[in-house]
């Protein structure tokens, strides 16, 4: 029996996949210095975001059992 390539813990946590197969997460720049951004930014900002196809690649090399 061969062994699995085991996935990144972090990356499993950061991602998700949606119903269609695309690749989602949280954006960035959204845990502190929140009084000086603006409300329309924050919440922005704190919305699932979709990653890129060429981002997709290096993603599932980390994480090859997320889909």
């Amino acid at each position: 029996m061969k062994n699995k390539i085991r996935s990144s813990r972090s990356a499993m946590k950061r991602f998700r996949v949606t119903g269609s197969g695309k690749l989602v997460a949280y954006g960035a720049n959204h845990s502190h210095h929140l009084e000086k951004k603006s409300s329309r930014r924050k919440k922005r900002l704190n919305s699932l975001h979709v990653i890129s196809k060429t981002d997709v690649k290096n993603i599932l090399g980390v994480a090859p059992y997320l889909k």
